[in-house]
Parts: C-alpha cells; sequence; structure tokens
C-alpha cells in the first residue's frame, strides 16, 4: 500500500439519537466530539437510525399493504377465505 494517502482507521462510538444507545465500532471518520465508554475516551458520532431504533430490527414495523393479485380476485368473484 502507498503511504499516506490512507485515511487512519480509529475505534469510535456510535450513537444513536432516538434511543441513546451506544455501540463501538471501527471508522474512518474524525468527529470533534467525544465520550466516556466503558473507561476509556473515544470519538462520538451521532446517527439518526440504528439496529436500536429501526423498526426492521424492533420488530414494530407497520405494514402498509396494498390489496395484492389474490384479494383482489376473491373480492370480484366474491370467493371467501
Amino acid at each position: 500500500m502507498k503511504q499516506g494517502i490512507h485515511p487512519d482507521f480509529q475505534k469510535v462510538v456510535f450513537m444513536d439519537s432516538a434511543t441513546g444507545a451506544k455501540f463501538l465500532a471501527g471508522s474512518t471518520l474524525k468527529p470533534e466530539e467525544t465520550v466516556d465508554y466503558e473507561g476509556e475516551t473515544y470519538p462520538l458520532v451521532r446517527v439518526e437510525v440504528s439496529s436500536d431504533s429501526h423498526p426492521f430490527y424492533t420488530g414494530k414495523q407497520k405494514f402498509a399493504q396494498a390489496d395484492g393479485r389474490i384479494e383482489k380476485f376473491n373480492k370480484k368473484y366474491g370467493l371467501k377465505k
């Protein structure tokens, strides 16, 4: 690898703004803000959505389903389930 062209890789704490959950991961981001996490100081990156607050991972998602082909057929021809 060429020297001096790659960004520095460091441990960074990501914090979900919606839930306040924090997790440690590696990143090349260089945020100004820092936070104490598990007894050490790390740079802090605030994110709006993470697996802690995203509806897909929390199981609180809403399904806005339009009628499918089978339901339309059953409605049209009066078939019942």
